[in-house]
């Protein structure tokens, strides 16, 4: 894309808010941070806001957050999302193409370079991910489908068998860890032909060490028992762990490079 770029704006789920990548301060830095202190290094300055939100679905983004967004007049947004629609009760991959595109077409139509990604597997993550895993399919092709027609750059991260490394994922396994948003912001920085970026990010991690049976069913334990059945229970009463939560970044603001 055209250098400079002056206003990045970053709007999704908690994938964008960037859960679990603590910044130190006691709060999540994530892949949009990363990407947008990379612009501000190599520029030397970038205005940049981030307006996701944890457990938001497509639609409630297209709602609550594109307005915002296009009114801060972005020449680089990025929009990710679809996690929260493929494990909620119902999934409409129609409808969220139909989001996606919208989207991508108001930001791209105000003059904005559009980025966004696929999901990967989660099947190696953890075992419930084969549930889903064919809705996460039909929600990466209608991603696909979504880019081609509007002209965003789609970066198609599931296409990449390191995606689905469980070492890039968190102990809840449904976020990246500080080493997977890395490799996210690598992608991205790619994507878009920033100095210094290249396609290491797409490398296999070094050999997994294989687990013993014991250690593998002491580690599922541990994830039902502090990740999946809190995330049951909230759901079972319509909560949602974005419940009266503002984006961190609601306004244009200069990037502090780290």
């Amino acid at each position: 894309m055209r250098m400079p770029i002056e206003r990045y704006v970053a709007i999704g789920d908690s994938s964008t808010e960037g859960l679990d990548d603590p910044d130190g301060r006691g709060g999540f830095r994530g892949w949009a941070n990363r990407l947008a202190e990379h612009i501000g290094a190599i520029q030397g300055s970038l205005l940049y806001a981030n307006l996701a939100v944890r457990g938001r679905r497509t639609r409630q983004i297209l709602e609550q957050q594109l307005e915002p967004a296009l009114t801060m007049r972005p020449n680089l947004a990025t929009i990710f999302s679809g996690t929260n629609d493929v494990v909620a009760a119902r999934f409409d991959a129609d409808s969220v193409a139909v989001d996606m595109e919208r989207m991508q077409r108001a930001l791209i139509g105000a003059g904005a370079t559009v980025l966004t990604f696929t999901l990967p597997d989660l099947t190696p993550v953890m075992p419930l991910g084969r549930v889903i895993a064919p809705r996460v399919r039909v929600l990466n092709q209608a991603l696909r489908g979504a880019a081609a027609m509007s002209g965003a750059i789609l970066v198609d991260v599931a296409a990449h068998p390191v995606a689905s490394d469980p070492r890039l994922w968190s102990r809840d396994r449904l976020h990246a860890n500080s080493l997977g948003h890395s490799r996210i912001a690598a992608a991205l920085a790619h994507a878009i032909g920033l100095p210094g970026s290249d396609e290491s990010w797409s490398q296999p991690l070094p050999g997994l060490r294989p687990r013993g049976r014991l250690e593998w069913v002491t580690a599922e334990i541990a994830w039902v028992r502090l990740h999946l059945l809190p995330w049951v229970w909230r759901h079972l009463r319509g909560h949602s762990s974005g419940d009266g939560r503002n984006p961190k970044r609601p306004e244009l603001q200069p990037v502090e490079v780290i």
